[in-house]
């Protein structure tokens, strides 16, 4: 065991030129947004540059970023692309309604993602992870497609735990829906980032069948959930159904969570386990942790609070490879961000990516290192550290994605060893969320 490294460096695997040219920022967002990311973005604490006529500035200066998310938030929204991107997936749901029909959804999901709720979802994610590992024995554990899988639990997690749904059968469908609008039509054109909200792009049609689709199967579950014996059950799905204004309100207010709930925290598991893959010490370290405790639907919500070293783990993993890469505003009006001026219509963009790297805001930022969110370890510098986001727009979920991951990384690792089954390199995707480039095959190995 003294041979088995417990730290390792995970850097950026992409170099840009400080100076893009136009053609070359605009390649950059319709492959890859991460490898148009220049050198000082991660030295700088601001960074601008034009595209298309356009400022573009990459904020790190914390309180820059407590200036636009927070304290002058009203002026900045989101932008064209986003609604493009996400719209066809979610609708009008929270993440996008804006005003007065924000704050009412928001309002009526709170209760639901308070950390007093989150002792009975333990119980529904515990027997979520118990499935996930009955699947993978059923496997034989060579060849295992791990972020398939984490897709198909934490959706099925997602479903049972806040509408109680049994998606059943469905799961699987729901997933390659997603998975394909996602490697499809839902990736990015330079068009879409260029013209205005409600211009008519290239995509736009086939995003428009897709969300036709995707739109009426949200309305079969809708439906489903209001067909099931039991009557009200006090879940989200009720607390949503209360206040919804109409049908396709209430329809596209659960394919935004199912979509949210589930696709962020299955990406922080995969790049989790691909790092641990590496490190089988830190493995071994959260299986030593696990094994003291009753992870079963019983136990789980009793043992969280006692996890801490695998939370730490998944906290470090969420710095290194935050799901929501980047957070994009644009200014409605001519401001002042501590000092960085933002012209009217320019575009903002908080990165994570680039954020939790900075070698100003963190010590041998590419390091992974658990340590650093270990209880005694001095914390983040404020707006430094941002995987959920921050203000009053931050993810509503994040207690829900941390009680998720921690626990089924915490069940698997306590059950099985994980190596990768082949050396080909997986480079991380700005996708919708942190996808990456492939889904690599995973070894298994029971633990006695």
């Amino acid at each position: 065991m003294t041979d088995q490294p417990a730290s390792l460096s995970f850097p950026t695997p992409y170099a840009a030129d400080e100076r893009q040219s136009t053609r070359e920022i605009a390649a950059t967002l319709r492959d890859n947004a991460l490898a148009g990311l220049p050198p000082s973005a991660f030295e700088d604490m601001a960074v601008v540059r034009s595209f298309m006529g356009r400022r573009q500035i990459i904020l790190n200066d914390p309180a820059a970023i407590r200036h636009v998310l927070i304290e002058n938030a009203d002026n900045y929204g989101r932008t064209a692309a986003v609604y493009r991107l996400l719209d066809p997936v979610i609708g009008r749901g929270m993440l996008l309604a804006d005003g007065d029909d924000w704050r009412e959804q928001r309002r009526a999901a709170a209760p639901a993602f308070a950390p007093r709720a989150m002792g009975s979802i333990a119980g529904h994610i515990a027997r979520g992870g118990e499935r996930m590992l009955a699947d993978l024995r059923a496997a034989g554990g060579a060849n295992i497609d791990l972020f398939a899988q984490f897709q198909l639990t934490t959706l099925e997690i997602a479903a049972a735990a806040l509408f109680s749904l049994d998606l059943g059968a469905e799961g699987p469908e729901v997933r390659a829906e997603l998975r394909d609008y996602a490697a499809g039509v839902g990736r990015p054109t330079v068009l879409d980032f260029m013209l205005p909200r409600g211009w008519p792009v290239p995509r736009s049609f086939a995003r428009w069948r897709f969300r036709r689709a995707w739109m009426a199967h949200m309305a079969r579950l809708v439906a489903a959930r209001r067909e099931a014996p039991g009557g009200a059950r006090g879940d989200l799905f009720d607390m949503m159904a209360q206040q919804a204004h109409s049908e396709r309100q209430l329809v596209e207010e659960v394919a935004t969570v199912l979509v949210a709930g589930h696709e962020t925290t299955a990406v922080a598991l995969f790049w989790t386990c691909t790092m641990l893959a590496e490190l089988p010490a830190v493995q071994d370290g959260i299986a030593a942790e696990a094994a003291t405790f009753d992870l079963s639907s019983a136990g789980a919500a009793a043992a969280l609070p006692a996890l801490v070293y695998t939370r730490a783990v998944i906290d470090e993993a969420l710095r290194l490879y935050p799901p929501a890469f980047s957070i994009t505003r644009q200014a409605r009006a001519a401001d002042d961000a501590a000092g960085v001026a933002i012209p009217p219509a320019g575009v903002v963009l908080i990165v994570p990516w680039v954020l939790h790297r900075h070698v100003k805001l963190w010590s041998d930022p590419n390091r992974f290192d658990p340590g650093r969110f270990l209880p005694g370890a001095p914390p983040p510098a404020r707006f430094s550290y941002l995987p959920f986001g921050v203000g009053p727009r931050a993810c509503i979920g994040a207690q829900f994605a941390l009680t998720e991951a921690t626990i089924v990384l915490a069940q698997l690792l306590r059950a099985v060893r994980l190596e990768l089954a082949d050396d080909a390199p997986v480079l991380p995707l700005a996708a919708i969320t942190l996808r990456p480039n492939r889904s690599p095959p995973f070894r298994l190995t029971p633990r006695v």
